[in-house]
C-alpha cells in the first residue's frame, strides 16, 4: 500500500487540515507525470521550493500544532485535577454540615460532577493517542519524503542531512507523554474509589495483594566510547552471569559471554511489525532463539510473547530440535515424540503435557493462518549481570548487534531459500560479527550497545540508589519501548513498511552527553516530576511537600569512573571489599579534619586517589575487562585551553616574585651589616641562597608542568617539596638570626659588667664620667 494511501485513512478528521500536505510536496517534485510543456529539468529554484515547503512550512506547521495540542492537553489535565481538589473539599465539609436529604441531594450533584470528569479524561486520553499517532504519521511522511527526493535529485542534492537537523531542533515526534498519562491514570482511581461500592474496592484490594511480583524494565543506548566504564561500574555491585551454550544455564568457568541469535517471523504484508509499532492490544513476536552457532547443536527454542494493554507480558515457549523446525513450520511435525518423552516421564496426562500440545498447537495454527515465515535474524553478544539465585536486580549489555534479511519476497534474488527455515549461508560457513560477507542491503549493524535494566518493585534502598545514579548518567541514552523486531525490519524493509519508530532519527546524532549538561537535565527532569507529583497529591489529600531538592554542584568536576560513588556509609558497602576500603581511605583522606588533614597536606608525597593507586602497583581487574593500550584521551590532538596555559605562567610569576623580595632582603641584609658584623652578612647569605632555590624550582616546575599539558597526562599537577624547602629555610635563617642577636647581646653585657668590677666604680660613676668628657667647656660650667 502506498503511504499517500495509508496516510488519508489514518488523519483524524477534526485535525485534517494540520497534517503533512503529502500531495503538495510530490507534486514540488515531480513524482508524477508533469504537465505537457513544463520542462522536465530540476532546477535550483525547484530545489529551493521543495526544501523551503517542506523544512519551514511543513515541518514548523506539524511541530507547533503538535506542541500547541499537548499544551492545551495539560491545561484541560490541570483543571480536571482542580475540579476534583474542589469535590474532595466540599466532601469533607459536607459530614459535619445539613441533614440527611439535603446530604442525598449534594451526593447526586456530587456523582454527576464525577461523571462529566470523567468524561473529560476520556475525551483527553483518546486525543492523547490521536496525538501520538499524528507524531508518528507525519514523521513517516517527512522521511518517505525525503527518501523520494534522494532517491530522485540525489545525484546533485541531499535533503535527508537537513531534514534531520531540523528534526532535532523541532523533536515534536520524541514527545514524553507519561507524565500527563500518569495524572490521568491517578484521577481514574480517584473517580473509581468515588464512583465505587465498598464490595467493589475490597475485591480490587484483595485481588492486587494476590497478584505475583512486578518487575520495572528501562532500556537505553551506550555508546562504544562508555561501553568499558558502565561495565566496570556494574561489576562493583553484580557479578557477571556466565553461560552454557548448550544448555543456556549458568555454570562456573571461564566461558566467553555468548553469542544469541534470534530469528523472527512475519508475513509479506508485515502484520506483527505493524501491531508491534502501534502498540494494540494484540500485539505479539514469533521468533526461534538458540546460543551460539547452530552447527554446536544448541538448544533451539520456540518463544511467542505477547503485550497486553496492561504493560504485562505472556511468554508461550518450548523446546524443539533443529531437524524438526522446517516439518513444523510447514505443519506436518507435531512434536509427538517431545510429548511422548513428556508423558512417559510424568507418567499420566499431565498438566506439562498438556500445556504442551496446547501451546505446539496454538503456534502451529497460528503460523499456518497468519502465513508466517522467518523474516529477520538478530545476532547480538550478551553479558548478564545478576546475583545467582537473587533476582531482584538484573543487568544485560547486548554488544556487537546486528540484524540480517532472512525473507524470501523476492522471487528472483531470496535471501533465503524458502523451502528451509533459515540462511544456509550464515550457519553452514559459522560466520560471525561483523559479516563483511553478507551484501550490503541485507544487513544492518547496530551503532550502539543495548542495556536494559530488570529491577523487582520494592527493592532494596541500597539497590535503587546507584541503579539511579547509573540511569541518570551521561554514560547513557535513554530508548524507552525499543524493540529488536521492530528496529530490525524498519531498518532493512524500508520500502514494505508504511511507519517507523520514532528512535530511528536518533541513530544519525551523537548520543554522548556532557556531564553538566546531562546533570541539569537530570535535574530538570526531577523537578518537572516533582511537579506533577505535587499537582496530583494536591486533590487526593496529601499534605507532604515534594521529595524532591535540587542538588547545588555539578557532578562535571568528577572523574566519570565515580559519577555514582557517594560519602555515604551505605553506599561505601555496596561494592566489593577491596573497593570498599579502597573508597573508605579515599573519604578519610579527603574529609579527616583536624590536625590530621594539616599534617597529610605537608606531606612530601600525593595523597590523592591516583598517586596512592599509583603507589600501590598495577590493579587486579576483573574477569573479562581488559587494560586499553591507549587511552581514549589520547586519541585525538592536543587541544589545551589558554587558561590551562595561563596557570601555569602565573604560578611561575609568583615564584619568581617571591625569589626577587627574599633577593632584595638579603642584598639591604648585607649591606646594612657593616665591615664587622659576619653574622649579619652571614644570614644574609643563607637568604640568598633561598632565593636562588625559589626562583630555580619555579623555573623547573613551570618546564616539567607544560609537558604534562602536552602529554595530556593524568598524573597530578601539585608537588609541595619546593613550598616546603622554601619555608624550611626561612624558619631555621629566622632562628638562626634571633639566636646569634640574643648571644651577642648577652657577651656585650658581660663585658660592661667586668670592666665596671676592675675599676670599682659603678655604672652610674662610669655613665657621669663618660658623659662629662663628651660636654665642651661651656657645658660643664653651666652642669656644675
Amino acid at each position: 500500500m502506498r503511504f499517500g494511501k495509508t496516510l488519508r485513512k489514518s488523519i483524524y478528521e477534526p485535525w485534517k487540515s494540520d497534517y503533512i500536505d503529502y500531495t503538495k510536496l510530490k507534486q514540488l517534485l515531480r513524482d508524477d507525470n508533469p504537465p505537457e510543456g513544463e520542462s522536465q529539468e530540476w532546477t535550483e529554484d525547484d530545489e529551493g521550493r521543495f526544501v523551503e515547503e517542506l523544512v519551514n512550512v511543513q515541518l514548523e506547521k506539524v511541530n507547533a500544532f503538535q506542541a500547541d495540542t499537548y499544551k492545551v492537553l495539560r491545561e484541560r489535565t490541570s483543571k480536571c485535577e482542580a475540579t476534583l481538589e474542589d469535590s474532595e473539599a466540599t466532601e469533607k465539609a459536607e459530614r459535619q454540615g445539613p441533614g440527611q436529604d439535603e446530604k442525598d441531594d449534594e451526593t447526586q450533584e456530587e456523582d454527576d460532577g464525577l461523571q462529566d470528569v470523567l468524561k473529560e479524561l476520556d475525551s483527553i486520553t483518546k486525543e492523547i493517542n490521536e496525538l501520538e499517532k499524528y507524531s508518528r504519521m507525519n514523521y513517516t511522511g517527512f522521511l518517505k519524503a525525503v527518501k523520494k527526493h534522494d532517491r530522485r535529485r540525489g545525484s546533485r542534492y541531499k535533503v535527508r542531512p537537513l531534514l534531520q537537523v531540523r528534526l532535532a531542533a523541532l523533536p515534536f515526534n520524541s514527545e514524553d507523554y507519561s507524565p500527563l498519562l500518569y495524572r490521568l491514570s491517578t484521577m481514574y482511581s480517584f473517580i473509581r474509589q468515588k464512583t465505587s461500592n465498598s464490595s467493589e474496592r475490597a475485591k480490587s484490594v484483595s485481588e492486587s495483594k494476590s497478584s505475583g511480583d512486578t518487575y520495572t524494565s528501562h532500556k537505553f543506548w551506550v555508546h562504544t566510547e562508555n561501553l568499558l566504564e558502565v561495565k566496570t561500574y556494574i561489576l562493583r555491585r553484580l557479578p557477571v552471569l556466565v553461560y552454557n551454550p548448550q544448555t543456556s544455564k549458568v555454570v562456573e568457568g571461564g566461558h566467553p559471554d555468548p553469542t544469541i541469535t534470534s530469528l523472527y517471523f512475519d508475513n509479506s504484508q508485515f502484520a506483527l511489525y505493524n501491531k508491534k509499532l502501534e502498540k494494540t492490544s494484540d500485539a505479539f513476536s514469533l521468533r526461534l532463539r538458540w546460543f551460539g552457532q547452530l552447527d554446536d547443536k544448541p538448544e533451539i527454542f520456540f518463544e511467542k510473547k505477547t503485550v497486553e494493554e496492561s504493560g504485562d507480558s505472556k511468554e508461550m515457549r518450548f523446546p524443539i530440535k533443529e531437524k524438526y523446525i522446517q516439518s513444523f513450520i510447514m505443519g506436518g511435525y507435531k512434536m509427538e515424540k517431545s510429548i511422548e518423552k513428556l508423558r512417559d516421564r510424568e507418567g499420566t496426562e499431565g498438566n506439562g503435557v498438556a500445556s504442551l500440545k496446547s501451546s505446539v498447537d496454538y503456534i502451529q495454527t497460528f503460523i499456518k493462518e497468519n502465513r508466517l515465515q522467518p523474516m529477520l535474524r538478530a545476532n547480538y553478544t550478551r553479558t548478564a549481570f545478576q546475583i545467582p539465585g537473587d533476582d531482584k536486580v538484573r543487568i544485560s549489555i547486548d554488544t556487537d548487534v546486528a540484524f540480517i534479511r532472512e525473507d524470501s519476497l523476492d522471487e528472483d534474488r531470496p535471501c533465503r531459500n524458502a523451502r528451509q527455515w533459515h540462511r544456509g549461508d550464515i550457519d553452514r560457513l559459522g560466520m560471525k560479527y561483523p559479516f563483511s560477507e553478507i551484501r550490503q542491503g541485507e544487513i544492518s549493524r547496530f551503532p550502539h550497545a543495548l542495556l536494559e535494566i530488570k529491577s523487582k518493585d520494592g527493592s532494596n534502598k541500597k539497590t535503587s540508589e546507584w541503579i539511579s545514579d547509573l540511569m541518570s548518567s551521561h554514560l547513557l541514552k535513554e530508548a524507552p519501548r525499543f524493540s529488536k523486531f521492530v528496529h530490525g525490519e524498519a531498518q532493512l524493509f524500508e520500502d514494505y513498511v508504511n511507519s517507523f519508530p520514532f528512535w530511528l532519527s536518533d541513530l544519525e546524532t551523537d548520543i554522548r552527553k556532557d556531564p553538566e549538561a546531562a546533570f541539569q537535565e537530570e535535574q530538570e527532569k526531577k523537578a518537572k516530576q516533582a511537579e506533577d507529583e505535587l499537582a496530583v497529591g494536591s486533590f487526593l489529600g496529601s499534605k507532604s511537600a515534594s521529595s524532591f531538592k535540587a542538588a547545588v554542584g555539578s557532578p562535571a568536576g568528577k572523574a566519570a569512573a565515580d559519577f555514582g560513588k557517594r560519602r555515604s556509609k551505605s553506599s561505601i558497602e555496596d561494592v566489593a571489599d577491596e573497593a570498599e576500603s579502597y573508597d573508605e581511605i579515599d573519604d578519610a583522606t579527603q574529609s579527616t579534619p583536624g590536625v590530621l588533614s594539616g599534617f597529610l597536606s605537608l606531606s612530601p608525597f600525593s595523597n590523592s586517589k591516583y598517586a596512592r593507586a599509583h603507589r600501590q602497583g598495577p590493579v587486579q581487574l576483573p574477569p573479562g575487562v581488559e587494560e586499553p593500550g591507549k587511552l581514549i584521551k589520547d586519541m585525538n590532538p592536543v587541544r589545551v585551553e589558554p587558561k590551562v596555559w595561563l596557570a601555569n605562567q602565573r604560578t611561575f610569576v609568583k615564584w619568581q616574585h617571591i625569589s626577587v623580595l627574599l633577593a632584595s632582603l638579603s642584598l639591604g641584609l648585607y649591606n646594612a651589616a657593616g665591615e664587622f658584623n659576619n653574622v649579619a652578612r652571614g644570614l644574609a647569605v643563607v637568604y640568598t641562597l633561598i632565593a636562588v632555590f625559589a626562583g630555580t624550582w619555579g623555573w623547573w616546575m613551570y618546564i616539567v608542568r607544560s609537558r604534562m599539558i602536552e602529554e595530556r597526562s593524568g598524573k597530578d599537577f601539585d608537588n609541595v617539596i619546593g613550598p616546603i624547602i622554601v619555608c624550611i629555610g626561612l624558619v631555621i635563617a629566622l632562628c638562626l638570626n634571633f639566636s646569634f642577636k640574643y648571644n651577642a647581646a648577652s657577651e656585650q653585657n658581660v663585658t660592661r659588667d667586668n670592666t665596671s668590677l676592675v675599676f670599682g666604680t659603678s655604672d652610674l660613676d662610669v655613665a657621669d664620667s663618660l658623659w662629662e668628657t663628651r660636654l665642651t667647656p661651656d657645658a660643664k660650667i653651666i652642669a656644675k
